[in-house]
């Protein structure tokens, strides 16, 4: 069989892409990467087969993924069938204890599953998890005006490191239990950037709708330290949604995580052009 000059360029190019990924293979065998993955990658069927292949794909090149999800959009939309207000403060949702039952059941149950369901369509095997499996995740409540939600506290990281030394992909809705024995809601940035901590993670990334983190001119800033994204944040440059994430990536520098990454989720294999090449995704912020 006959092939064109066309297809033999395409078939070098992919040779030549995966040999210059060769030198990132190797610096990020063994490694933990941990995902927070949200926005639109969670709504869109092909973005969400996208990620899956990505995640499946690191796996197999022996780093440990381990997911971390949200879930706004179905919350919003199973609140509003249900009839119950939502409203947020400083980026966060105000969960009353009507609301903790409904967001539990969405988060941990047909949000979970979807995720789990696409990675292993796609190869991988993938185990869905909450912070209340074997008490991953033990919460203080956060501000009294926000109900049900919670601040990570106390985590036990011995059931994902079971996960280290085998095929499995761990998926964790981001729903926690309370020193009081109650059920909270956690901002999944909040989720992420703590299990990032306790892990030793050498990455975390944190897939949203946007680029990066952006000067007032709306570029992207590709690289960044901790301070300067205080700075950012004090001076206003950094607003709404995107405080928690920047606050997250500070935390998670501080326990011991090497770099955080705040990327585009939407763009087409955003991950692994982050992990595995010269180009890079978004804003890397390391101390």
């Amino acid at each position: 069989m006959k092939r064109t000059k066309m297809e033999k360029s395409n078939y070098i190019d992919t040779a030549r892409t995966l040999a210059e990924a060769l030198p990132y293979l190797q610096r990020y065998d063994k490694s933990i990467v941990v995902i927070k993955l949200g926005g639109h990658a969670m709504t869109d069927r092909v973005a969400m087969e996208n990620f899956a292949r990505d995640v499946v794909l690191m796996k197999q090149c022996n780093v440990n993924p381990v997911v971390v999800h949200g879930g706004g959009p179905m919350i919003d939309s199973f609140l509003k069938k249900m009839n119950i207000d939502s409203k947020f403060v400083n980026g966060k949702r105000v969960t009353s204890e009507e609301a903790i039952t409904a967001v539990e059941m969405v988060l941990t149950g047909n949000v979970n599953k979807t995720i789990v369901s696409a990675i292993n369509k796609q190869g991988g095997k993938g185990v869905g998890l909450s912070g209340k499996d074997a008490n991953l995740m033990v919460c203080d409540p956060d501000d009294p005006a926000l109900g049900f939600v919670g601040i990570p506290k106390k985590l036990d990281p011995s059931i994902l490191k079971n996960f280290l030394e085998s095929d499995f992909i761990p998926v964790i809705a981001p729903i926690g239990i309370g020193f009081d024995g109650k059920t909270y809601n956690v901002n999944a940035d909040d989720v992420a950037g703590a299990i990032a901590g306790v892990m030793n993670a050498d990455r975390l990334l944190l897939l949203t709708d946007v680029s990066g983190i952006e000067d007032k001119e709306g570029n992207v800033l590709t690289k960044l330290s901790a301070k300067e994204v205080e700075n950012l944040i004090i001076e206003g440059t950094i607003v709404k949604g995107m405080i928690p994430k920047a606050q997250t990536a500070i935390r998670a520098l501080s326990d011991g995580v090497r770099a955080v990454v705040i990327l585009d989720g939407r763009a087409q294999n955003a991950c692994l052009l982050e992990l595995f090449t010269d180009h890079g995704a978004g804003t890397l912020v390391r101390n």
